[in-house]
């Protein structure tokens, strides 16, 4: 990688804009009660939630980082994956001028905030072992890429990109990599949290909706570099993340046993899902998954979507993504839910 230059890369309304000063970002508390006349809030404590929440979600970030082993000062929280998701685009590529690099078939959400921003999506497809293809990418690579998006376990086909692979994208590209990793607690592989502080141009975004379990709270993570840190807290909303979704964290940080747990049995049911539909004389194939879901290609997409949804059990057809003809994708589901879903599949295997 040559010199990596982030002030080169930060949108030049950005870097100039002060940000808005919320109420509780003008002042440290000085210890024992204090009566805040500040922010004109409701005076009446109403279970708590009268008040602000905290706008830098600092109890969080100090357990999170605690959890993680990351420090606090390289981590962003927000409402959901798709918010600190669409801040990188708005702080770093200038609409109707730059452009981001995308390997489908992968989340959606990458192109649809491409879209909202009016920046350009050039698409280079995965290979058809759904990995990277530098070359291909390198050659879609301008003045004007601002970003490259991995998505590793990848959604929707399951797997972890080769962490040799991804160096090479790392080293060799100048702009900002975004190595979304929402699945990696299903993965054996490691996340590339591990090597954050080599590389000034890695994002890695995370969530709680997944292996934390709380995808109804809508928290998303995102780290990176202090400096980057610091440009995206300049364009945030300054009470992003609500109290109730902090305190719900909190809390699930709090019992990572139950957590561990909850995988544990997870990664136990997608071997015995993939073990049992195997014997389903329509399923062709089950791709190798590292996530918490099995990428399934069968006979008919949609003939088997539309039979299996007619038994009560809702699945996700996945024929419209490139890479992906009749293949249909199926979250890893409790024991029961899993038995249910067997056994529909047998039952119109012998039909």
């Amino acid at each position: 990688m040559g010199v990596f230059d982030l002030n080169k890369l930060v949108r030049p309304n950005v870097a100039v804009l002060k940000p808005y000063s919320s109420a509780r970002d003008e002042f440290k508390t000085q210890g024992g009660e204090m009566i805040f006349l500040d922010a004109n809030e409701n005076p009446n404590n109403n279970n708590g939630l009268n008040r602000y929440p905290d706008p830098q979600q600092c109890k969080v970030k100090e357990k999170l980082a605690e959890v993680r082993n990351i420090p606090s000062k390289n981590i962003l929280l927000g409402n959901g994956s798709d918010e600190v998701l669409d801040l990188i685009f708005r702080a770093f590529c200038e609409p109707g001028n730059d452009n981001v690099i995308t390997l489908p078939p992968t989340y959606g959400m990458y192109k649809v905030l491409a879209d909202i921003n009016n920046i350009e999506n050039r698409e280079v497809l995965l290979n058809h072992n759904f990995e990277p293809d530098i070359t291909a990418i390198f050659n879609q690579v301008d003045r004007n890429t601002k970003m490259i998006f991995l998505c590793s376990p990848n959604n929707p086909s399951g797997n972890s990109f080769e962490p040799e692979t991804v160096q090479v994208i790392l080293e060799k590209f100048n702009g900002l990599i975004v190595i979304d990793e929402a699945y990696i607690d299903f993965s054996e592989k490691e996340s590339w949290l591990l090597k954050l502080e080599n590389y000034p141009n890695l994002i890695i975004t995370q969530t709680f909706s997944k292996a934390f379990g709380l995808a109804g709270i809508r928290l998303g993570i995102l780290y990176a570099s202090a400096e980057i840190i610091s440009i995206l807290n300049k364009i945030k909303p300054p009470y992003n993340v609500n109290e109730l979704t902090q305190n719900k964290a909190l809390e699930n940080l709090s019992n990572s046993d139950n957590i561990r747990s909850q995988v544990s049995k997870i990664l136990i049911e997608r071997s015995v899902l993939s073990k049992e539909l195997l014997k389903v004389n329509f399923i062709f194939k089950i791709y190798k998954s590292d996530a918490n879901f099995l990428l399934i290609e069968v006979d008919d997409a949609n003939k088997r979507y539309d039979e299996i949804l007619a038994k009560g059990i809702v699945i996700r057809n996945r024929s419209n993504q490139p890479l992906c003809e009749n293949c249909i994708r199926i979250t890893v589901g409790t024991e029961e839910e899993n038995k249910r879903l067997i056994k529909a599949f047998k039952e119109l295997d012998n039909e």
